[in-house]
Parts: structure tokens; C-alpha cells; sequence
């Protein structure tokens, strides 16, 4: 097995608790922010927020559907969670920073993507690294919209 290593970071618009807590929350938020032209019928086998979570998942890639399940841990709760595919070995961590005094965060997802050796090995890397990059800008864009909804409606005019 190979591995290749992609990571996208983004500023999101509202607080690190807010933002984690929708990418932890595997039942009502993290379903709003993964991009549904690729992951599809996101259901949670256990749990359903942060660590001790089990969640299976479709994924389009390139027309195919690939069928997926993962585990998710919180090395350090509130700001590190990840995922590990069952199958694969796949890993990708979320990590939430504070920003801008607290009224945004950076987040970064990392993916550790293992694919199997043979004569296509690199540059099906390239491709998968590629594709995983728009994949997470697109996700991001989904939980700072999101998070923005959620503390507006938290913080705005209308809760005070």
C-alpha cells in the first residue's frame, strides 16, 4: 500500500466549539456539510457524536460508488477528531483551531488516503489527491456556511 498525503485548511466564520460540534455531530451536522454529489447515505451504525462513533458511507468517485465504514476517536475533544476507515486504513483528521479572538477558527482537514500498489500507483495518487482537495474546499465552504446559519441564529438580532 501507498500512501498520499492531502490537506485543505479554511477560515471558518463562527466559533471553534460551534464548528466542531457540527463536524462531531454525525446524525444532524456532519451530514449537512459533506458534499452530496460524493458522499451519499451517511448513517450511523453507533453512537453518533464524536469519539465511539461508527458510520457507514458511499462515496461517488469519478461515477463508481465505493462503500465505506469508519470509526471515529477524538485524540484531543474540541479540537482534534478523527475518522479511520475499517477497510482501508484510511485516515483523515479534522482539526479546529481558534481565530480572530474567538469569534472564528481554522479548520484542516488531513486525509493519509492508502491505495494499492501497482503499475498505475502514482499517478492514481495524483488523481485521488486532486480530487479530495476540491472534495474538502467543498466541505469547508458547507460548514462555514453552516456554522455562520447556527450562529446567527444563536447570536444574531433575533435571539437577543
Amino acid at each position: 500500500m501507498t500512501s498520499h498525503h492531502v490537506s485543505v485548511k479554511r477560515r471558518i466564520g463562527a466559533p471553534a466549539p460551534l464548528s466542531y460540534g457540527i463536524i462531531a455531530d454525525y446524525r444532524n451536522g456532519h451530514p449537512r456539510i459533506v458534499p452530496p454529489k460524493v458522499f451519499q447515505n451517511l448513517i450511523v451504525e453507533e453512537g453518533g457524536t464524536g469519539a465511539g462513533t461508527t458510520i457507514r458511507f458511499d462515496m461517488r468517485v469519478f461515477g463508481k460508488l465505493r462503500h465505506a465504514r469508519a470509526r471515529i476517536a477524538e485524540p484531543s475533544p474540541g479540537r482534534v477528531l478523527t475518522e479511520e476507515e475499517l477497510d482501508t486504513g484510511t485516515f483523515t483528521t479534522f482539526l479546529v483551531e481558534p481565530a480572530d479572538g474567538g469569534r472564528a477558527c481554522d479548520v484542516t482537514i488531513t486525509t493519509e488516503l492508502k491505495l494499492p500498489d501497482g503499475p498505475f500507483a502514482a499517478l492514481q495518487g495524483k488523481v485521488a489527491v486532486w480530487f479530495l482537495r476540491r472534495v474538502y474546499a467543498d466541505e469547508l465552504g458547507l460548514l462555514d456556511a453552516e456554522a455562520r446559519r447556527r450562529d446567527r441564529s444563536t447570536h444574531g438580532p433575533a435571539a437577543a
